[in-house]
């Protein structure tokens, strides 16, 4: 083959590296903070950005209406990340010529922030802002500015309960109480805002709350206010220091067979646009294209011979290093099927995810011994879930031998033998590499999956 229209192989380890460098994230971090501020000396600026202690400073925005009382929590979040808080408070200390009731015009408001943002401190330690946005518009004006938190966190409550609430830092016996002493100290009984202006404000909440999630829709958490500080506090928490990688899925999908796999492993390929390789269907098509390889491998599928590892790893390794599955990720089914299949796999494609489909043996057999196979058309039948259309169709219906009871009930006790090893060692072994292994029920399998993808 001419190499101009050669595929394209990369070596596995490129991307083992980026992975575990969090290449793609510091380089998409630069440039993006070198486009949104666009500093006049944009080399030394990336200097200063790599000097830096960390790539993942928090950038947190705390959002809720006022009778809720966000302050309290920006500001733990803020102690607990050594993060510099920023309230639209602190920005009118300078601003004398305003009353303290009087509010500074968004574009202004917005300017401060930025500016105040830049400041050594925020570029640093990075920083919790609390009182600002309020509105849709207001957000909108902040991303125009490059003010674009990593995390937000929106406080809600039932109306009737912001309705028992103070203004400001109010504190509620039962639920928040000020972290320190020399605070609780200070506090006076009886006062609150009057009804109109609290009514006011929560109405202008209420209003503004569904623009406010859109803007902030793709790293935005909702956290029900009603509930003991400590949960509210630990549910944010968590939430920000949770971190955003762009990184290519390499899936093992494992499972008995009549699990699914081939199923589950399609509709996360739709949905996440990775590539499914199925290892039977890579050696068919192997096989069918004639070359000596699938010549070789097509004389091991006549005899209903396994095929050795090492042409299966060779098949493997050559699709798996092509630009598709590099850059989109792959998901693979069929393959390791043992110990030794897995620890070669490991050393040249290790995956980064590993799940199992746990599915009971009688409901495996009940799936595969009643798929027949139209030998005219190639189409797959089931006596229960899908039969044959016409009594013509169902007469010349044949079972394959790998669908037959005897066989079935083979490969399930060789699954579940090599299975306890292969989760044995993914555990001592590979979960270095992986740093994640699940169980699952095939019922909830996609749904699983799919918000473990969406974290990577």
């Amino acid at each position: 083959m001419d190499d101009s229209v050669r595929p394209l192989r990369i070596p596995p380890h490129v991307a083992v590296y980026a992975d575990q460098h969090a290449v793609s994230h510091l380089m998409q971090s630069m440039l993006s903070s070198v486009l949104i501020d666009q500093p006049e000396d944009p080399i030394r600026y990336l200097i200063r950005l790599l000097q830096r202690g960390s790539m993942d400073i928090p950038k947190v925005v705390v959002l809720a209406s006022p009778a809720v009382g966000p302050h309290v929590l920006a500001e733990e979040l803020s102690a607990e990340l050594r993060a510099v808080h920023v309230t639209t408070e602190s920005l009118l200390h300078d601003q004398s010529e305003l009353s303290p009731t009087q509010e500074l015009p968004t574009e202004r408001t917005v300017g401060q922030i930025h500016q105040r943002l830049k400041e050594i401190d925020c570029f640093s330690r990075g920083w919790v802002l609390d009182g600002f946005p309020q509105t849709r518009l207001q957000a909108l004006r902040l991303q125009q500015a490059g003010v674009l938190p990593e995390h937000v966190v929106m406080l809600e409550a039932p109306d009737d309960e912001m309705s028992e609430r103070s203004q400001g830092e109010a504190y509620r016996r039962a639920f928040v109480w000020p972290p320190s002493d020399s605070r609780s100290q200070h506090l006076e009984e009886g006062r609150s805002q009057p009804q109109g202006q609290r009514l006011d404000e929560q109405h202008r909440f209420r209003c503004e709350v569904t623009g406010l999630c859109a803007a902030y829709q793709n790293f935005l958490k909702v956290i029900n206010a009603d509930q003991p500080h400590a949960d509210v506090y630990q549910q944010a928490l968590a939430f920000v220091r949770t971190r955003h990688r762009s990184r290519s899925p390499r899936i093992l999908l494992f499972g008995p067979p009549g699990s699914g796999k081939s199923h589950q492993a399609a509709l996360l390929s739709e949905k996440y646009k990775m590539v499914d390789v199925c290892c039977d269907q890579l050696l068919r098509s192997v096989a069918a294209e004639g070359s000596a390889l699938g010549e070789e491998i097509q004389s091991y599928l006549d005899d209903e011979r396994p095929v050795p590892d090492s042409l299966v790893l060779h098949v493997l390794a050559d699709r798996l290093s092509q630009v598709d599955c590099c850059c989109r990720g792959w998901i693979l089914h069929g393959f390791p099927c043992d110990m030794q299949q897995a620890k070669n796999l490991q050393e040249s494609h290790p995956p980064n995810r590993v799940f199992f489909l746990e599915v009971a043996d009688d409901v495996c057999l009940e799936r595969i011994t009643q798929i027949a196979t139209d030998p005219i058309t190639g189409e797959r039948f089931h006596a229960v879930t899908r039969p044959a259309l016409s009594s013509e169709v169902q007469k010349r219906l044949k079972v394959r031998r790998e669908e037959q009871r005897l066989s079935v009930t083979q490969r399930l006790k060789q699954y579940r033998t090599h299975t306890a090893a292969l989760q044995v060692h993914t555990h001592t072994h590979i979960i270095t590499t992986l740093k994640f292994l699940v169980t699952l029920t095939v019922c909830v399998c996609v749904c699983s999956v799919c918000i473990h993808v969406q974290v990577l």
